[in-house]
This record gives C-alpha cells, structure tokens and sequence, in this order.
C-alpha cells in the first residue's frame, strides 16, 4: 500500500481544526492520520513531504460546468445570455466524441491546476450523429484522474415550440429517459470510493418541457441518482417563465418535484424572499458561479441568505465558454469579493468561502461523507499549496493568502491518493499537446458552424 507523509503544512481541515506546521498521513487513497506537528514515525517504505512554507487543503469541488465549451471559448464576448446561447448552439451543434474528449481533457486539467479533486459536468447538447458523448469524457476524467461527477443532460424543447435552442440540437421525450437510464446503468458507481456518479440533468426552463422535467426527477428517484438544473439565472429567464409558466422559476421547478437533498440549481442568481426560503427549507443545492455570473451580466447570487436559509451552497466554474479562465480557486475569491459587493465585508469570510468550495461542494454532490474536508477516513483528495513565494510569503493568514491573493503554486494534488499535479504540473497528460488540439478542435468547429 503506497503511504504519503505531508509533514509541516498548515493544515487547514475545513472541518474546523486548523495546525500549523501539522501533518497528514495518506494510505493508499484514504487520509490515516490528521495533526498538529511532525508526523509520528514511520515504518516501512514511505513518501514523505517537506510541506514547510505551503498550505493544505481538502482538494476543491466543482459543481457546475459544461466540458465540452472549452473548445468554443472566446465566443460572443459581450452577449447576454440568450444572445450568446443563440449565437453558440449552431457551434455547439457540430460537436462529436473527439470533440468532447478534447474540450474535457482540456477542462479538466486546467480544474487540476486550479487545485480541484472532484467535477461535476452539465452535458446536454446530444446531436444525432455525435456518438458516445458522456463516455467520451468520463474517459477524458479518467485520463487527467479527477473524481467525476458527470450529468445526463437534456433539452426538448426546441424553438418551434417555443423554447430557445434549435430544434436540431433538441431530443424527443422518450429517448432521453431511455439514454438517462442506460447513462446509469452504464456508468454509475455507488460505491463509497466511487470515481464516477451519475446525474440527471434537464437543461433548463427554456429548453426542456415540464412533462419531461416530472419524469426525470421521478426517473432519478427510481434509481437512486441525484438532479441537476439550471435555474433563476437571469432576468430573461424570470421573464420567460413568469410569461409562459405563470409563477418564478423556482415555484415551477418546486411544482415539478425538483426541490429537495438530492436536487441542485446552478445559478439561481434572481431569488425572491420565498425563492431563498423554499430552498432553504428543502436542503436544496445550489452551484454558485460567480465569474460566469458576471462575465454574463447576470448580476449575484444571494449567497449569504441562502446559506443563512438553510441551502446547501457550493461553487462552480460554470460551461468555459462563459468562463474562459475556470479555476475554481478564483472562484473562491469571487464569491467572497460579489458577496461582500453587495454585503459589506463581512457577508462572506475567507474561511467560509474555502469550506463552500470544499465542503460544500461535495455536500452539494452527496459525498460529504468521503470528501471535501481533511479527516482520518476520508478519501485522499488533497491540494498542497505554495504561500511561501513572492505573492504570498508576507500575508500574515495563510487562508487569506490563497483566497485573497493570486491563485498560488500548487506544489501537489492528490486525487484518491494519487499525484495529478506536482510542482505546477500535469502528472496525467502533456498540457502542451492538449492546448494545441484543443486549439483545432475550436477552428473546425467554428468553420463547420459557418
């Protein structure tokens, strides 16, 4: 059994204890030992760590995000967020295996540079002669080693009937509960140690029917998988359901069954008061995004209210083509800076914004009980960060100097006990062979779009 030692860090656990100059033991893929000071010694071969002058932290959980629009990044700038999804589903509409295992293999490891250990993925573009796109990226996760939390996604409702997507990028009803269940027998691992798990994903309001967003959530009930949406993004969505549906989205989606522990809304930035209090009340996940948020003027999520509510919060990077940069530790210091944008400085602690994008990410998932915090038992997913450099070395709370500063170096991600990144680097794949056919994939797409 292979055997880490982390000796020195500070030690930040999430789970309410921090140790300076601490240690944590790792055992294949799971954390053995967690405290202050050197680690006890060792028998037997081991790896041992000099972390003195860096941080560790449970590695970080995405929420939200949409692999395969890393290869469609840099695309209608300055749009809203119907323009721009008018104005990307034709792109989006050309794309195919190859397509989606470059743009994911790309994702992922720029998440794994970002210090991420888990990701959850929204795929919901299936066009007809595409192939294999779930399985194109869950072996695109496997390939870079990250946990994977991939969605089933869907949209049926295309624009002759009155939805916004193009009807060629839409699927029939039946057919989507049918790939939905095969998705879950196919790839879905229930298992404590799992490194894949399955979701169901309708897009949104504006492109999936209600009939088929009641069968999904009564689908994924039936197997014992968890539900995904987006929801309350933007004004115009506001406006589209309030027009079409008569109520908020988030009453229309409660009307459906899609409330609950098992359910969570990505964005769900324009809330009323009873909004905030029927997803409190229920336990329901919300993946905040904040720079996508605001690379689409979408305005911010009432993070703070939310949490005080009772809602489960975690973060996300959102699809890369509305956040060309996606690193989840950014994401960390935006969700401090928007919410003390409209708070004031204390609506949202350094501390509390690392535990949402630890913790709260993986209560998000429903792995809170393996990851997202450093705890013996617990899976061995670890981020080692470097604070002792130029950006850093002077910034007298450590915590503050990696949500605070610049995204600092990571000197080590493991991933259920496994290196990904040491040093700043890819351990799993060669980045500058995947930046340039990722660069390829984003020119034949564009062409093919017209």
């Amino acid at each position: 059994m292979d055997r880490i030692v982390i000796d020195g860090a500070h030690v930040v656990t999430v789970s309410g204890q921090e140790h300076p100059g601490g240690h944590v033991v790792v055992e294949g893929n799971r954390i053995t030992s967690v405290g202050p000071g050197p680690a006890p010694r060792e028998d037997g071969p081991h790896r041992r760590i000099d972390a003195a002058g860096c941080l560790l932290t449970p590695g970080l959980v995405n929420t939200h995000h949409h692999l395969y629009q890393w290869v469609t990044r840099g695309l209608a700038v300055d749009a809203t967020l119907f323009e721009w999804l008018t104005t990307l589903y034709p792109v989006w509409a050309g794309i195919d295996e190859d397509a989606v295992h470059t743009g994911a293999t790309g994702a992922l490891a720029t998440l794994a540079l970002s210090g991420a250990t888990t990701s959850t993925d929204h795929h919901y573009v299936f066009p007809r002669a595409g192939g294999d796109l779930l399985g194109a990226e869950i072996r695109a996760a496997a390939r870079v080693g990250l946990r994977f939390h991939p969605t089933r996604g869907s949209m049926n409702l295309g624009r002759s009937a009155g939805g916004l997507p193009p009807d060629e990028v839409v699927e029939d009803h039946d057919a989507v509960l049918t790939a939905s269940a095969k998705a879950v027998a196919d790839w879905h691992d229930p298992a404590p140690d799992a490194m894949v798990r399955i979701a169901l994903a309708p897009c949104s309001p504006f492109s999936v029917t209600g009939e088929l967003m009641r069968d999904s959530a009564g689908l994924a009930r039936e197997l014992g998988v968890r539900l995904h949406t987006h929801l309350a993004e933007t004004a115009d969505e506001e406006d589209f359901c309030r027009e079409r549906f008569g109520c908020t989205p988030t009453r229309y989606a409660a009307d459906l069954g899609w409330t609950g522990p098992d359910v969570w809304f990505a964005h769900t930035v324009h809330l009323d008061d009873d909004a905030v209090a029927t997803i409190g009340s229920t336990g329901t996940g919300i993946a905040h995004c904040p720079t996508s948020n605001g690379r689409l003027g979408a305005g911010i999520a009432r993070v703070r209210d939310l949490v005080d509510a009772g809602a489960v919060v975690g973060l996300g990077v959102d699809g890369a083509a509305s956040n060309e940069g996606t690193s989840l530790v950014e994401e960390v210091k935006h969700a401090v800076l928007f919410a003390r944008a409209v708070g004031g400085p204390r609506a949202l602690g350094v501390r509390e914004a690392l535990r949402l994008g630890t913790l709260g990410g993986a209560r998000v998932l429903g792995r809170d009980a393996e990851i997202g915090s450093i705890e013996p038992g617990k899976l061995a997913d670890l981020a080692l960060w470097r604070i002792d450099g130029l950006g850093h070395g002077d910034v007298a709370d450590p915590v503050a100097a990696l949500v605070l500063g610049a995204p600092p170096p990571l000197r080590l991600l493991l991933v259920d006990g496994r290196p990904v990144v040491e040093d700043g680097r890819m351990c799993t794949v060669d980045t500058d062979e995947v930046a340039a056919r990722c660069a390829e994939v984003h020119r034949d797409l564009v062409a093919k779009a017209g």
